[in-house]
Parts: C-alpha cells; structure tokens; sequence
C-alpha cells in the first residue's frame, strides 16, 4: 500500500485528490482511508504531470464532502 495524495475537493460527488508526486495510481485503483475502507476506484487522471489530480468516484454509502483533507492510500 502506498500514499496517493490528499482528497482536496470534491465536485459532482467525485472526490478531487491531489496526488503526491508524478507516480499516481492508474486509473481502475482502488483507494482507501487510514482504517482500510474503501474511498473509491480512479476513474480519472488529469493536471500537471508534475503533481496531477486524481477523480475519485467514491461507494454510494460514502459521503464525498466528509474526505476533504483526508490522506488516502492506493491499494
């Protein structure tokens, strides 16, 4: 398991992470918060190559605006 980046934002209930350097999890990853759960799948990649942004589409049970500032963790 490895850090992702840090959930930023949200928008049209997908979570907005900012990933953390220029090796992001690929598209179809699973992320998950400290305890394990599951925040959601990457469903898209996009920004700076540097430090790019990651589309989160969260579970349906998951509340999107609850994540902002949260550390998540590619599984």
């Amino acid at each position: 398991m490895r850090r992702a980046g840090r959930v930023v934002g949200t928008a049209q209930n997908v979570a907005v992470v900012r990933a953390t350097d220029e090796e992001y999890p690929a598209v179809g990853t699973e992320l998950v918060d400290e305890h394990l759960e599951s925040v959601g799948e990457v469903v898209d990649v996009f920004g700076p190559v540097e430090q790019p942004y990651l589309a989160v589409s969260p579970p349906s049970d998951r509340q999107v605006a609850a994540l902002v500032g949260d550390v998540v963790y590619a599984r």
